[in-house]
């Protein structure tokens, strides 16, 4: 827990009144992340910048509707999503048991109730295209993503999946997958350029089945 970054000033900024409960989750992930296998030993340090305000500055890109996070993990974008944007329903959909177990502890204990775990792999999903957007973060390269997570968002959805600086790379390659997936409007958006030194980007699409 000494080790844990300071907390950056956009933190403020970005969660608003919401803060201290972004706070408290941070806190929490800080102290059982590495013990639980949710995060790595490096990863204290630089836990506000990197991970958690990572996440935080895509939230206010969703609808006020059902969104999904597809491996959830340690709630990495969805539970910090859930803190910034309560007018949104969050579906966190993550495989494995221990991981499920914690991201139910963290809503009970943060009195998220606008957040669903769901213990299972995207591809064994059995709601259809029922979601308003869904999202991933540090699951796979596109190309294998999208097949994963297109088919949960309905018609007139969106897809946005959080990247790393390959992402045009990734768009390129993932040509196949993007018609299969009837995604139009692909594009790279850079997203806190005015907040974080270093940005977070996305790979953004609508689902267009008709």
């Amino acid at each position: 827990m000494n080790d844990l970054e300071p907390e950056p000033a956009a933190a403020a900024r970005i969660f608003g009144d919401r803060l201290d409960l972004a706070r408290l989750f941070t806190r929490n992930l800080a102290d059982q992340g590495e013990t639980r296998g949710l995060i790595g030993p490096l990863e204290v340090p630089r836990l506000w910048s990197r991970h958690i305000l990572n996440s935080a500055v895509i939230a206010p890109l969703f609808p006020a509707g059902v969104v999904g996070d597809v491996g959830s993990g340690a709630g990495l974008p969805g539970l910090v999503g859930a803190i910034a944007r309560p007018d949104v329903e969050w579906v966190l959909i993550e495989p494995m048991e221990r991981r499920t177990t914690w991201l139910q502890e963290q809503a009970d204990e943060l009195g998220l109730d606008n957040v669903r775990v769901v213990r299972a792999r995207a591809e064994d999903w059995t709601e259809g295209p029922t979601l308003d957007a869904v999202t991933a973060r540090a699951v796979s390269a596109l190309r294998k993503l999208l097949p994963l997570t297109a088919p949960l968002v309905r018609d007139g959805g969106e897809v946005i999946l959080m990247k790393g600086i390959s992402a045009e790379a990734e768009i390129e390659k993932a040509a196949k997958q993007i018609r299969a997936a009837r995604l139009q409007d692909v594009r790279t958006e850079i997203i806190g350029e005015d907040l974080l030194t270093d940005p977070t980007r996305v790979v953004r699409g609508t689902v267009r089945r008709t």
